[in-house]
């Protein structure tokens, strides 16, 4: 059991959403649902709350109306391993959202999401700082990040 799960508000496409996310991420599934009853924001029997994993992390989703908007001061991050990876989640999430700069972008629910190379870590971590300032003005030009262009720049190519 985790101590911690997100929590999701959203005005009504709550159950829309957790099954968007489901079908793009491994290790993923829908394991509960509850309903609302009369005066709810959706109809009767409209999802109020769906529980699921995503990628085996916990999160929740409340279809609660539209008194709350979600936006960038929270968003997920998704570690990949190889430029494959990145163009996978980048294509699977911006597809009806919109890009953003620095591996963000925000998908057509309206949930942010940083598409991020685990090299990167790695190269910012280096202790050579003309190295790292080349990666860091490589990376603000991009929106998706493309690990070649990083390790070229951070190697001064």
């Amino acid at each position: 059991m985790h101590k911690v799960t997100p929590f999701l508000w959203f005005n009504d496409n709550g159950e829309e959403a957790m099954n968007f996310y489901v079908s793009i991420f491994p290790d993923s599934k829908v394991l509960d649902r509850s309903t609302w009853g009369e005066g709810g924001p959706v109809p009767p029997g409209g999802m109020m709350v769906g529980e699921f994993e995503l990628d085996g992390q916990p999160v929740l989703i409340l279809n609660g109306g539209p008194h709350f908007k979600l936006n960038e001061a929270f968003s997920f991050s998704i570690k990949c391993k190889d430029q494959e990876e990145i163009d996978y989640y980048w294509n699977a999430l911006t597809a009806g959202g919109e890009e953003s700069q620095c591996g963000w972008l925000k998908d057509k629910y309206g949930v942010s999401w940083q598409v991020v190379p685990v090299q990167l870590q790695e190269l910012l971590g280096s202790d050579d700082p003309d190295g790292v300032g080349r990666v860091v003005a490589a990376f603000m030009q991009m929106n998706k990040f493309d690990i070649a262009v990083l390790e070229n720049a951070y190697a001064g190519v």
